[in-house]
């Protein structure tokens, strides 16, 4: 059995693993909500950090909290950040809806770290053990040694067990100084969202509109035939049709960047309700700019606090752009598969690169894997918006929302999804797409829709007659209108010119 130790906290004690850094009141949580397995991820427990860091920073330059405290709190914050302490963070997404027991996570963390760094300052005074008691690590014991990366080097991971533990940092009176988990959790909302956003999404959908741009390019002089309600239509260049994609993730940028301009504006300094009990009137303002500092993000104070804590409409609105995007990505690959179905059978189109055998029983046979990789994400993305949705509107009671952890868990999931298969679908499928000119020059001169050229000159019903007798016939659109002498044939082939329909009069 791995050996503890003993913690307290305001319901008294609690037996800790003696390896952990959180405390009893993370220990309470481990033990209460044992839900699912999922954890909050990299951007949310680094926004955690940033807060803590950029907290205890205005504390100390308020006068509130003692330098070498602020500077012993900041070091291990920085260790959050840096996610060095990743593996402390253990609780299950699915908990109190405020993220309370996350919140206290973080100030257990980087209480008990900043003690341990602390150990060279003044206020580094061990805690008084009960010597008899083996649950409670002492310095120099094994159990209390650090652990080494696989290579033997123990400078690779982090002083763990909290041994030579001070007793001035306390998580409560100095790492959550003048916060409340209800502007802490709903400001990390806010942090890890537009890092985020900056630093994964917006680059990899700017990465998949400069990819369709380039195509729209090389397919401009390949014309082919439209289709509307998935049937026969006139001609239009493949390139404009890749345009359109490019368009869409050009936009899905657009409404990104809209939506951080909310976003910028974080609760923290509301504290409990909104009203700022218990925090100095200039630590939000001093909070959001070591934030800026930070992240380079232009972090604002909340100009209501009230609308910003007891509302997460800004989530909301986050959460629909990105079920815009997936609903934009869904076209676009849906389209992509379409037009490279068959290779003889189908539309046959596109070639789209052949990246893995398609099937077990069927030899030589490819599929459109990676199109299909990126609807499954855009299935889920748009189900983390429902949870969302569903979350904001259950949840948001009176001056609290409880639904703010699975919030949080399923907007950064999307952001991580989307920018992932953003990547793979430029990398796998939209770099290698070739386009079967062959085939898309065939295709329109059989196209019954060509006739639609001919309605200006001959009349509609006259262009229907052509139409008709093509369709029974089995000819092309020219060759009866050749038969009927409709028009001169120099007339004829410039009006079923299909480069020229593509292109305005």
């Amino acid at each position: 059995m791995s050996e503890s130790r003993i913690e307290h906290d305001s319901m008294g004690e609690m037996e800790v693993p003696l390896h952990a850094l959180w405390g009893a009141s993370t220990q309470r949580a481990v033990l209460n909500f044992p839900v699912s397995g999922y954890r909050f991820g990299r951007r949310f427990i680094r926004a955690l950090g940033l807060i803590k860091y950029a907290a205890a920073a205005a504390n100390a330059k308020l006068g509130k909290l003692d330098p070498v405290l602020a500077d012993a709190i900041q070091r291990a914050a920085r260790e959050v950040i840096d996610g060095r302490l990743d593996d402390h963070f253990v609780l299950d997404v699915f908990q109190t809806g405020s993220g309370t027991s996350t919140n206290m996570n973080a100030n257990e963390v980087i209480a008990n770290r900043a003690m341990q760094l602390g150990g060279s300052h003044d206020a580094a005074k061990p805690r008084s053990h009960t010597a008899a008691d083996p649950r409670v690590g002492r310095p120099g014991d094994e159990a209390t040694k650090r652990p080494c990366d696989e290579g033997g080097n123990a400078d690779a991971v982090p002083t763990f067990p909290p041994s030579p533990v001070p007793t001035r940092i306390h998580p409560n009176d100095h790492v959550n100084m003048g916060q409340s988990s209800n502007d802490v959790i709903p400001a990390a909302m806010h942090v890890a969202v537009v890092e985020a956003l900056r630093h994964d999404l917006i680059p990899a959908l700017e990465r998949l509109q400069a990819a369709l741009k380039e195509k729209a390019g090389q397919f401009d002089d390949v014309v082919k035939i439209g289709r509307t309600h998935l049937m026969d239509a006139t001609p239009i260049r493949l390139g404009q049709e890749f345009s359109g994609y490019a368009s869409q993730a050009a936009w899905s940028g657009c409404r990104v960047r809209s939506s951080m301009i909310a976003l910028h504006e974080l609760p923290i300094g509301g504290t409990a309700v909104g009203t700022g009990i218990n925090t100095h009137p200039e630590f939000a303002r001093l909070v959001c700019e070591a934030l800026h500092q930070e992240t380079g993000e232009p972090f604002r104070e909340t100009e209501n606090h009230f609308e910003a804590q007891h509302a997460k409409d800004a989530i909301v609105g986050l959460s629909g752009v990105l079920r815009t995007i997936a609903v934009s990505l869904t076209k676009i690959a849906n389209d992509i598969r379409l037009l490279g179905s068959g290779p003889r059978c189908g539309l046959g189109e596109l070639r789209l690169p052949a990246t893995q055998p398609g099937s077990s029983i069927m030899p030589g046979k490819v599929n459109p894997v990676i199109c299909e990789s990126v609807l499954q994400v855009c299935a889920q993305v748009i189900g983390n918006d429902a949870a969302t949705t569903y979350a904001a509107a259950l949840l948001g009671n009176l001056d609290l929302h409880t639904g703010m952890p699975v919030m949080a868990h399923n907007v950064l999931e999307s952001i991580r999804l989307l920018a992932g298969v953003c990547n793979v679908f430029v990398e796998r499928c939209i770099e290698g797409l070739e386009a079967d000119r062959e085939r898309c020059a065939a295709l329109i001169e059989q196209s019954l829709a060509m006739c639609t050229s001919l309605a200006p000159r001959i009349g509609y019903d006259a262009a229907a007659t052509v139409a008709k007798e093509a369709a029974r016939t089995g000819q092309t659109v020219r060759q009866v209108a050749l038969e009927k002498r409709v028009l001169p044939p120099a007339e004829l082939d410039a009006a079923l010119d299909p480069r020229r329909m593509t292109e305005p009069d």
